[in-house]
This record gives C-alpha cells, sequence and structure tokens, in this order.
C-alpha cells in the first residue's frame, strides 16, 4: 500500500495559507507603492499587506506540532529557507509599521518594506523546491509561479481596494494587472509542462490537468477579458477592473491550495533495474503510479 505515491498529511490547509495568504500580502505592499502620495489609502494597504502576511504565519504556527517551540525555526539559516523567511519577517513587519505610520510619502521606507516583502515572497517559492519529496513542489519552475501569481494578487487587491478607497485608481493599474496575469499564464504553462515532461506521480498530474482547465478559463481568461474592456472602453467607475482583481487574486488562492494541499503526493518508491538471478539480462526498472 505504500509503494505508489501518496498523498503527504503533514502540510494541510494550514500550510497553503501561509503562501496564499504570504503572497497576496507581500504582492499588495509592493503595489502600495502606487499610493505612497495619498497616506489614507497607502495605510489601508499597508496594513492589510502585513495583516495577510502574519494571518499566513499565524496558520503555519497553528499547524506545528509543539507551536511553543516555533523559535527553533531561526536556529538554521544556513540550510532551510523556512528560517529565512521566518527571519525576513520582523524586518518586514518593521519597515512596513514605520511606512504605515509614516503615511507613505517619498521615504525610504515605503520601499524597504515593498523589497522585504518581494524576499519574502521568493523564500516561500524557494520553501518548496526544498521539500524534496514532493513532485510537484520540487521542480525549479513554480518559483516563477509562486513569483508570478503573488504580483496578481497583490495588483488585484489593490484594483479592489482603489476602487473602494477614496481617490481615483492609476490609469496605468489595469496594464500592470494584465502583464502580471500573462506572466502568471506562461509560469504556469511552462511549470505544468515541465511537470509533465519530466513525470510525476499520475493522481498529481490529473489533479492539477483538471484543475488547469477551469483555471485558465476562470482564474486567467475571465480576468484577462475584463481589464481589455476597461482598457477598451473605459470604466469611469473602476468597477470592471476591481471585479478583474478580485477574480484574479482569487485565482492565485485556489493555484496554491490545489498545489500545496491537494497536488501533493510524495514520490513513492522504484527499482532503478529489476533484479534478476545467475547471469539473466537486466531488465528495466519499475516506478509504480508515475506518469513516467
Amino acid at each position: 500500500m505504500r509503494v505508489s505515491p501518496w498523498h503527504q498529511t503533514n502540510w494541510d490547509w494550514r500550510a497553503a495559507a501561509n503562501f496564499m495568504c504570504g503572497g497576496t500580502g507581500t504582492g499588495l505592499m509592493f503595489f502600495a507603492l502606487l499610493a505612497t502620495d495619498a497616506p489614507a489609502t497607502y495605510r489601508v494597504m499597508a496594513v492589510l499587506a502585513m495583516l495577510l502576511v502574519a494571518a499566513g504565519l499565524t496558520c503555519v504556527w497553528l499547524e506545528i506540532g509543539r507551536p511553543w517551540r516555533a523559535l527553533n525555526v531561526f536556529l538554521h539559516p544556513q540550510t532551510s529557507w523556512m528560517t529565512r523567511e521566518g527571519m525576513v519577517a520582523p524586518f518586514y513587519f518593521g519597515c512596513g509599521t514605520v511606512a504605515f505610520w509614516l503615511g507613505g510619502g517619498n521615504g525610504i521606507f515605503p520601499i524597504l518594506a515593498a523589497t522585504l516583502g518581494l524576499l519574502f515572497l521568493y523564500c516561500q517559492g524557494r520553501i518548496l523546491t526544498a521539500s524534496k519529496g514532493i513532485p510537484a513542489w520540487r521542480e525549479p519552475k513554480i518559483i516563477a509561479l509562486i513569483i508570478s501569481t503573488g504580483f496578481v494578487e497583490g495588483a488585484g487587491l489593490a484594483a479592489l481596494l482603489f476602487s473602494m478607497l477614496p481617490g481615483n485608481t492609476p490609469r496605468w493599474l489595469a496594464s500592470l494587472l494584465l502583464g502580471a496575469l500573462i506572466l502568471r499564464r506562461l509560469a504556469w504553462k511552462i511549470y505544468l509542462d515541465t511537470l509533465t515532461e519530466k513525470g510525476a506521480p499520475k493522481k498529481a498530474l490529473d489533479i492539477l490537468r483538471a484543475f488547469g482547465v477551469r483555471f485558465e478559463k476562470f482564474g486567467q481568461l475571465l480576468p484577462e477579458m475584463l481589464i481589455l474592456a476597461t482598457l477598451l472602453f473605459g470604466d469611469g467607475t473602476g468597477g470592471l477592473l476591481a471585479v478583474a482583481g478580485l477574480v484574479a487574486s482569487g485565482a492565485g488562492w485556489w493555484l496554491k491550495f490545489t498545489i500545496v494541499a491537494r497536488a501533493a503526493f510524495n514520490q513513492g518508491f522504484a527499482l532503478p533495474i529489476l533484479p534478476v538471478r545467475g547471469q539473466g539480462k537486466e531488465t528495466a526498472g519499475v516506478k509504480p503510479g508515475w506518469s513516467k
């Protein structure tokens, strides 16, 4: 029963929530730079960005079997990307808090907070690739996918907030969101094609392919069409762009939940070659439950 790949149970929805909230929060902190000349708007975006990252880290803390030993995460910066993520977080919150207090402006702290957020997002991608026992995570192409969807989620949530807060939505935000969506589409295609070419557990690929059909229709094509309608015909209220941002951000959460919580099948066991007795000829090995 434990020869073919099986679904791991150590990381569940709480681990997925760290990637979901962390990516959206750091992406939003980056696009909050568009509102640095509007203190009230910047403060809302910055505090929401920090709350999202904090919520994701809290979910991971709740997942730990011994939560009061969580400080041990800081003990291995030389080997662990999870440690590096944890070490970036205090500086992210510190710079973000100062930037919030100052209301954005032209100071250095909003830029530092956004930069540290991107570093936090990069660490999240490397955490997945370091999980060598899960084929759907260890593929290096997942880093670009995690970063690109973080940008989409941040831009999408920024578009939604701009439509709800005083002031006008920056005209170029629609183009930025569309560009981020195109990059995410390419990153997703490259990731899935590479995983298929190299081989992966069949059950994991079945889940990712079934998800991909819906994702490309509703998570990619729908917001892209809404943004194009905004760019071509105008949208004085920012309503279409806000809907596109909400859908694009939600699709990013859907994507990361699928990869982290649903497609996380273990490697299983394999024989490189089939053993033979005496001087028989060696034959090809077996890899139960794999696509190739």
